[in-house]
């Protein structure tokens, strides 16, 4: 940090200039790099990526309409409805239209790791299903210091990030484990009761009627498509809120209800649940981006084992194949209302949740192991980043 703060004394002493990150990204449209196919072989080379959490969708044979990245010159690949986004220096198809490819309109004002470490710290979540980089993003003011600041910021993230990506890959495959151990506990004998969902319960939406200020001064918990799709128990107490009038007719959430995600730019990532696991003791509501299940006999489905089952290989490939879309895949509500669900013994759901708990302690919990050490390493990072990424906006 020293080195740093004696690079600011030297270069930029009364602070630095702020910009629109417009004025430093240039956009591309993914048109010419789109896949045509989505028959993926691990055995082709070119990788199909989305800017979302998957990130490989699939590897490809095909040959045209390569998007050339490389370490040399890299890319940003943005999703324009989430704002998702990921760093990317080897050549790849794209998935979705709704992806922008960004590169730095001149290098030799900023750099475009330092403006993807900047990004990082924009918070900002999409209210609506809209197009977020034109209208929205790109007007975001960011610093740009001198190129020196910028290199020395970039090479002490760099090594942040190499850290962490070393923890992360040595928990991907623990994760691989537990899902074969999960996955072999939540398939069931040919004489397990099964039954379409919409008979089991009633599906319904989110909220409805709502506009970007409801979000902006809220008094009612809402949760968000990312508290749904990080959590296979809901996270009861985000502070996420909109603004919901006395007099409004809206469907609030309760204990045991099953969360989807209604849309994503791929078939991995739609349809990722998230369970109420807790009693609620004020009104929490869902985004209109998802689709709620509340079961009609409560006591058929134990929330704990739900939380499970709903992410399991069997239920995900159900759940996958009622979705459809180019641009966005969207899940069919009446698709999903025929996928067939499992209801073992409650006794039998009570133990598969009690191991499967411990399964996700192991792999997830914060508190110990590896997920402890990376989400200490995570914090370290972000404090730094705030640290190095925090300027005194000069005078105009």
């Amino acid at each position: 940090m020293s080195h740093i703060d004696e690079l600011i004394q030297d270069f930029c002493p009364n602070g630095v200039e702020f910009v629109p990150l417009g004025e430093l990204l240039a956009y591309e449209q993914p048109t010419r790099y789109l896949v045509a196919s989505t028959a993926y072989s691990d055995s082709f080379a070119t990788p199909v990526l989305t800017a979302g959490q998957t990130f490989i969708l699939g590897r490809t044979d095909e040959t045209n309409g390569v998007y050339p990245a490389s370490a040399t010159s890299p890319v940003v690949i943005f999703d324009d409805f989430t704002t998702a986004f990921k760093w990317v220096d080897f050549p790849f198809k794209a998935k979705s239209s709704a992806m922008k490819m960004l590169t730095p309109k001149d290098s030799a004002r900023a750099l475009l790791r330092f403006v993807y470490y900047v990004m990082q710290t924009i918070r900002y979540e999409p209210q609506d299903h809209t197009r977020q980089w034109i209208g929205t993003y790109s007007g975001f003011r960011v610093p740009v210091p001198p190129l020196e600041v910028q290199r020395e910021i970039v090479r002490v993230l760099d090594q942040f990030t190499q850290l962490e990506a070393e923890l992360e890959a040595e928990l991907k495959a623990r994760r691989v484990q537990y899902d074969f151990y999960r996955d072999s506990l939540l398939t069931f004998p040919a004489d397990t009761p099964l039954a379409p969902l919409g008979e089991l319960g009633t599906i319904f939406g989110g909220l409805t009627g709502k506009s970007k200020a409801d979000f902006s001064d809220g008094n009612a918990r809402y949760a968000t498509y990312t508290n749904v799709f990080n959590n296979i128990a809901l996270n009861i107490e985000a502070n996420d809120f909109v603004r919901v009038g006395s007099d409004e007719r809206q469907r609030s959430l309760a204990y045991g209800d099953v969360i989807f995600t209604g849309s994503s730019e791929s078939l991995e990532e739609v349809g990722m649940t998230s369970v109420v696991t807790r009693q609620l003791t004020e009104p929490l509501y869902l985004n209109s981006f998802c689709i709620g299940f509340r079961m009609n006999d409560a006591s058929l489905l134990n929330p704990e084992f739900a939380k499970h089952l709903f992410r399991s290989g069997p239920l995900r490939a159900q759940i996958t194949k009622t979705a459809n879309g180019v641009t966005r895949i969207n899940v069919s509500k009446v698709r999903l209302a025929k996928i067939l669900v499992p209801v073992p013994p409650t006794a039998d759901q009570e133990r598969i949740a009690r191991i499967l708990d411990l399964f996700e302690v192991l792999t997830g919990d914060l508190r110990i192991g590896l997920p402890a050490e990376i989400a200490a390493r995570r914090k370290q990072y972000e404090y730094y980043r705030g640290r190095l990424l925090t300027f005194e906006e000069a005078a105009a």
